[in-house]
């Protein structure tokens, strides 16, 4: 049906409007197609025209609509509260129009142009309907979606800042429990002490230091020393590992010190034990990966200084990196009673070995101390995991105890690797490997002052295609200038071995790692033992700092060392080539060699078949 609107012009258009619907024009009128939008003012809704444009990826969502005037927007906007929940309801907005009907009759529309009036007027207003309603539901939706975030973060950072800290009671945990740190255990006797009698204490005016830090390597017991002094005293134990302080809210940090504090102070007597307390309690330094650490060691300071003297509470720190820790946490008043927890020496090894077979099924033939003159270095947590590897190793052998086969594999794979059996090497390259390994052998086995050998194999472990293992017989606090000469010359062995066999032109890359150790053996009794005619006594800390002239002179000297000691290897192999070749050929045969059967080659007796 044409009504002739196409033939109309746009001002004859809109007043053609403006008869149907008197004010339409007056209240809405644009004066171009592109709005302009001021959102820095507080008149930005009288700014703002009446076209919403909503933008997405389709096109017919990016059409401009009208939804309200922008002064009903405005006003409307002040009214309602402000609450988040307020937005999420949308009042209905009531059409202002009259009757339809009454609309036409009084404009004097053509009766013949009614019917199409009404019907094109109800189906503009329908899709209008249609179209605001999509945006509505999806301002509702997207409203709904920000609220539930909104309580959700309101609720963590509740549960994160307000997080309750529960005690351990560890009654079964004592010092009987803790092996290889005797020292340290009688230290911490008098904690205990305190903890069970404070007023044996405080009747002659002493009082116990308030923060007690434990020092010394991984593994070596620091976290069960703190149980066993709560497990002693039969107090409550609170446990707090220094990472978990610190997160991506300000202030998490020293919340939660405070509420550790609190729980702690509210259940005195007890014991707070802050593990890796260098994460929490650092130097104090501006750092962009860490900008809100300082109120944590600030509030952790802030604290230890609130307790009353003999309060009851006593903290335990452990750390193995005390160097970083900041000199205001331990100072006397705080952190001021310093416990070295070392590793275990012979005697606590043997008596940490005791402690963990018989937790296992054991042969009655497996000798502890044997197994631990040889784990010179171990931990009390790599003692732990050698008898854990012997057990596996002896149920997937369908054994059922453990020997001392199982527990001398154990400690071969935790010192040269696990054996990579897999790997496939040509005869050329396995004599070599043979023979290298030998030379370290025989250097080791005919120096004086060098340690004792231990293992020799050419089965690939780990990265390397053979090892030989030295092991001390007894643990070594200092080493001699005869020593450390020694530990150089075995090294030098293996490349001698390869010259003196193969010939200059056939020498191989796998005396790198040998050299890089005597290099190092080599500069530090130059510039840090003072065991350099040439140099003194004088150390040198950092090479890089001096002069020309006395850098030229380290060189010089740690050459020297390293010349004379190849030398030494040269002259000792030569004189012992039968016992290099008979070794070199046991290890082709057997591959493995341990202590005895080596002293057996070198001594020119056969080994029994295997």
């Amino acid at each position: 049906l044409d009504l002739g609107l196409s033939d109309l012009k746009p001002n004859q258009f809109r007043e053609l409007v403006n008869r149907l619907l008197p004010g339409y024009y007056t209240e809405n009128k644009v004066s171009s197609p592109w709005h302009t939008s001021y959102v820095s003012a507080e008149s930005f809704f009288e700014n703002k025209h009446v076209y919403i444009q909503s933008r997405s990826f389709k096109t017919l969502r990016s059409r401009a609509r009208r939804l309200q005037s922008t002064s009903e927007q405005f006003t409307e906007t002040k009214n309602s509260l402000p609450s988040l929940l307020k937005g999420f309801i949308l009042r209905k907005r009531r059409i202002d129009v009259e009757n339809l009907d009454t609309l036409m009759k009084t404009k004097n529309i053509p009766e013949a142009h009614q019917d199409a009036f009404k019907t094109g007027f109800a189906e503009g207003f329908l899709k209008a309907q249609v179209f605001l309603q999509k945006t509505l539901d999806s301002l509702r939706r997207s409203r709904l979606l920000s609220f539930f975030l909104f309580v959700l973060l309101r609720f963590r950072t509740s549960s994160i800042f307000d997080a309750a800290v529960d005690p351990i009671q560890l009654k079964n945990v004592t010092f009987e429990h803790v092996k290889g740190v005797e020292e340290a255990k009688q230290e911490l006797q008098e904690v205990v002490e305190f903890l069970k009698n404070p007023h044996k204490f405080t009747v002659l005016g002493g009082k116990l230091p308030k923060g007690i830090l434990l020092v010394g390597p991984p593994g070596t017991g620091k976290t069960l020393l703190a149980r066993a002094v709560a497990g002693e005293a039969d107090v409550p134990f609170y446990y707090a590992s220094g990472s978990e302080f610190d997160e991506m809210f300000v202030g998490v940090g020293a919340s939660r010190i405070r509420s550790l504090f609190r729980e702690a102070k509210a259940n005195a007597p007890c014991v707070i034990f802050i593990d890796e307390l260098d994460s929490v309690g650092g130097k104090r330094i501006e750092s962009p990966m860490h900008p809100y650490s300082r109120q944590t060691i600030n509030q952790l300071l802030a604290e230890m200084d609130g307790f009353k003297p003999n309060e009851g509470v006593v903290i335990i720190g452990a750390t193995n990196f005390p160097e970083a820790l900041d000199n205001a946490l331990i100072r006397p008043g705080r952190f001021d009673m310093q416990v070295t927890v070392p590793k275990p020496d012979v005697r606590g090894r043997t008596e940490i070995l005791k402690w963990y077979l018989n937790k296992i099924k054991y042969d009655q033939s497996v000798d502890p101390e044997i197994i631990a003159r040889g784990t010179v270095g171990f931990s009390g947590a790599e003692l732990e995991n050698l008898v854990n590897q012997a057990a596996l190793k002896a149920a997937v052998d369908g054994k059922d105890m453990v020997t001392m086969k199982e527990l001398e594999f154990s400690k071969d794979k935790i010192l040269m690797g696990p054996e990579r059996r897999s790997v496939e090497i040509d005869e050329k390259n396995k004599t070599i490997t043979a023979y290298h390994e030998s030379g370290h052998a025989i250097i080791a086995y005919y120096t004086k002052d060098a340690m004792p050998i231990n293992k020799a194999t050419i089965m690939t472990r780990g990265t390397t295609l053979g090892h030989v293992s030295l092991l001390p017989e007894n643990d070594r606090w200092s080493e001699t200038r005869s020593q450390l000469l020694a530990q150089m010359d075995v090294c030098m062995g293996g490349r001698v071995a390869e010259e003196l066999i193969f010939g200059s032109d056939h020498i191989t890359t796998g005396a790198s790692s040998d050299f890089d150790n005597a290099t190092k053996i080599a500069k530090l009794m130059v510039t840090r033992f003072g065991m350099s005619e040439k140099l003194g006594v004088m150390t040198y800390t950092d090479t890089g700092k001096v002069s020309p002239e006395t850098q030229s002179a380290i060189e010089q000297e740690v050459r020297t060392l390293l010349r004379d000691s190849y030398e030494r290897a040269k002259n000792i192999l030569k004189t012992h080539a039968k016992e290099h070749k008979n070794l070199a050929e046991a290890l082709l045969k057997y591959e493995t060699l341990d202590a005895k059967e080596i002293q057996i080659v070198l001594e020119g007796k056969k080994l029994e078949v295997r």
